[in-house]
């Protein structure tokens, strides 16, 4: 009977090969998928420079400047990054007719965070746009005197001066006499010894 004895399944060994086979495939196909997620990370990287390039160039896209002196409607204002002074005077409701425009350059193009001061007629330029403007009565105007000319006011020293300063940029300029009174230190009998002196 053990002449008659079939010999080993071959399926068997067959069937080890094909499960070798199975295993191979996925490890190479796990290969693949692991080459095509790391290359499918390097988009985001991209993507996110290309949104940092594009915040950065909207951030720079616009300038703020402070008008003051001779104009219609002093304030700050924000204007396009390739503005120039003619904007910002246009901007501020444009010049009185007591502003002088030989004293500044229209054409000049402005930078961030600069004040701008257009002049009265007849003051002289002591160098550059922020002159220190006063009419021709000689009254400090508080919309544009700087440091030293509010100096020159009965019992206003540095400190007071700079205050005044101060309020007027954070309010967008005086839009009367009276409006000292709000600046601190200032009083009704201090306001009442330079009220002739001063105007806006």
């Amino acid at each position: 009977m053990s002449d008659t004895l079939p010999p080993p399944p071959r399926p068997r060994r067959l069937q080890l090969s094909l499960g070798a086979a199975v295993i191979v495939g996925l490890v190479v196909l796990s290969g693949a998928v692991g080459l095509g997620l790391l290359k499918g990370q390097a988009a985001p990287t991209e993507s996110v420079s290309i949104d940092a390039d594009a915040d950065e160039s909207g951030a720079s896209g616009e300038l703020y400047v402070h008008v003051l002196g001779a104009v219609e409607h002093p304030g700050l204002y924000v204007l396009d990054l390739d503005s120039r002074m003619v904007d910002a005077v246009a901007a501020a409701g444009g010049t009185t007719d007591s502003a002088d425009l030989a004293g500044i350059n229209l054409a000049r193009t402005l930078e961030d965070g600069e004040q701008i001061i257009v002049p009265v007629a007849g003051v002289v330029d002591g160098g550059g746009d922020a002159v220190v403007a006063q009419p021709a009565d000689d009254r400090v105007d508080l919309n544009a005197a700087d440091q030293a000319a509010l100096e020159t006011l009965p019992r206003i020293g540095p400190a007071l001066a700079e205050r005044i300063i101060a309020w007027r940029e954070e309010n967008g300029g005086f839009q009367s006499v009276d409006d000292l009174l709000a600046v601190p230190g200032i009083g009704e009998k201090l306001l009442a010894g330079i009220r002739e002196a001063v105007r806006v």
